[in-house]
């Protein structure tokens, strides 16, 4: 197997099983070490949603959320939007977003792992949201049509894909022209010493696959978008990497001082030009797996 397909495996297995736990009623987190492997908060994933947002969502999707960010509380989502979250996992961003598009915009969840699309397909029917669909694919080969989807948001998922380039070629490919890329991501600020980034555990530790912030600006460029932007909302000191690097050795714990502050969260912004060519599906999206357009639902105020 190359790289990637290694990535894709580990990512399935940890993220399966994150969502076990929380089936079983306990808390989840893919984001570090030993917090992770007893299921308490990490130095990535915690604090990342206020009381009334955690009230406005089942508990077993607060429980499943794995993010490093809050997108949706950055995307400026307006009503009657149609939003794709890419690895939706337990569908924290997707119910969210439900909620500020209101019932005339829809919102799709699109993941790989079969135990957390069960898991937000019961989310969604405990939330009563009816302008909700969960989709099962990969998000570097999103089964959509393009030009079909007005803003893109993502949380700690982008960075665990072993082909960052076709992710965001294909994220392009199904907004709308004008349409806007709002993620949240773990990025890299300089450069991090090359045990931490050929850990395949950390790739699920949400740092070794992070991209340098030039790097991403570069990529989202490369895939056609204009007005790329970072900005940090969260920088990881020397215990928070402590934690992150809990279980991987002691080796790769000692270098926690040399990654102090140079791993961050951050809120990735971009936007499809509103000139942008009609683009076409690609022949490979299988047309049956999701809408033919964004119209199919009557929710999506066209």
């Amino acid at each position: 197997m190359n790289e990637t397909h290694d990535v894709k495996d580990v990512v399935k297995q940890k993220y399966g099983a994150a969502a076990e736990r929380v089936a079983r009623g306990a808390a989840s987190s893919c984001c570090g070490g030993a917090s992770a492997a007893i299921g308490q908060c990490d130095p990535i994933t915690s604090n990342l949603y206020d009381e009334v947002q955690a009230g406005d969502v089942p508990q077993a999707a607060l429980l499943a959320s794995l993010g490093c960010g809050n997108p949706t509380a950055l995307a400026e989502l307006k009503p009657g939007e149609t939003v794709l979250d890419l690895g939706s996992g337990g569908g924290i961003d997707v119910l969210l977003s439900a909620k500020r598009v209101g019932p005339i915009g829809m919102v799709f969840g699109l993941d790989m792992t079969d135990q957390m699309l069960a898991l937000a397909e019961e989310n969604k029917r405990k939330s009563g949201l009816t302008n909700v669909h969960f989709l099962k694919g990969e998000i570097e080969h999103i089964p959509l049509p393009a030009n079909s989807v007005d803003v893109i948001i993502s949380n700690c998922v982008i960075n665990l894909s072993g082909d960052k380039d076709r992710v965001l070629r294909e994220a392009f490919r199904v907004l709308k022209p004008g349409g806007r890329f709002a993620v949240s991501d773990v990025v890299v600020r300089a450069e991090v010493p090359s045990a931490i980034r050929h850990n395949m555990e950390l790739w699920i530790g949400c740092v070794a696959g992070a991209l340098t912030d030039t790097d991403y600006l570069a990529k989202l460029a490369a895939a056609g978008f204009e007005n790329a932007a970072i900005e940090v909302t969260r920088v990881y000191t020397v215990d928070d990497a402590k934690e992150f690097l809990a279980g991987q050795g002691e080796d790769l714990v000692r270098l926690a001082q040399d990654v102090d502050g140079k791993f961050v969260s951050g809120f990735v912004r971009a936007t499809k030009p509103a000139s942008a060519p009609t683009a076409r599906s690609p022949a490979e999206t299988p047309a049956s797996a999701a809408p033919s357009s964004c119209c199919a639902s009557s929710r999506c105020g066209c």
